[in-house]
């Protein structure tokens, strides 16, 4: 990996991603592939990673978590995010460079949209962070910056309702979540979106070609 280009190194994330934002309903984006608004007519959102299994070039990502702060102005397709990412504390100077290209689109294939639907990158920062599951609860624990706790929607017979078969850039199929906690405080903003929209999403991941 020495010296090879970036956008040039091969990468993969399998694992699960769990996300809480402020739409009042299941967010719209997933069914339009971001054409719809928002239901507040804005995004503002976390978002937490757990990688199982993990590589960028030679470097092992597996057991890291990461943390996502994004903040999108009207309809998602149209760029102009805001975004920040906390790697795990635990990764090596290697793994965090990895995963700052591939969570800044830099690295390309899944992650690619990032280059170009962010405008504000806000920063990168290592923190401890924790990814727990308990029962269908998934808990999410960023330093000080992200607390939250989300778990699906019940539907018929007390299963899980998922939307399936998207062509969702995060993956094809989408568990229906509401948030018990959602508490931000990072980069000055302070967010509260207990009892809002949230989701959760196997991911298979890779770059650069997808």
């Amino acid at each position: 990996m020495d010296g090879a280009q970036v956008g040039t190194v091969n990468w993969t994330i399998k694992g699960e991603l769990i996300l809480n934002c402020n739409c009042t309903v299941f967010c719209p984006c997933v069914v339009s592939l971001g054409n719809h608004p928002p239901t507040e007519g804005y995004c503002m959102g976390w978002a937490g990673i757990r990688i199982d299994e993990g590589q960028y070039g030679d470097e092992d990502l597996s057991g890291l978590n990461i943390g996502l702060l994004l903040e999108i102005p009207g309809n998602m397709a149209r760029g102009n995010w805001k975004a920040a990412a906390y790697i795990d504390d635990r990764a090596s100077d290697a793994a965090f460079e990895g995963l700052l290209n591939i969570f800044t689109g830099k690295a390309k294939g899944t992650t690619g949209l990032f280059s170009m639907l962010v405008s504000d990158f806000l920063g990168a920062e290592r923190a401890p962070i924790t990814f727990e599951t308990e029962g269908k609860k998934r808990r999410l624990m960023v330093g000080r910056a992200i607390k939250g706790e989300i778990e699906p929607v019940p539907g018929k017979n007390g299963e899980d309702q998922v939307i399936t078969n998207t062509e969702y850039w995060m993956g094809p199929d989408i568990t229906v979540a509401t948030a018990n906690q959602g508490r931000v405080r990072a980069f000055g903003r302070v967010w509260d979106f207990d009892g809002k929209s949230a989701e959760i999403c196997q991911i298979d991941w890779k770059g650069p070609g997808r």
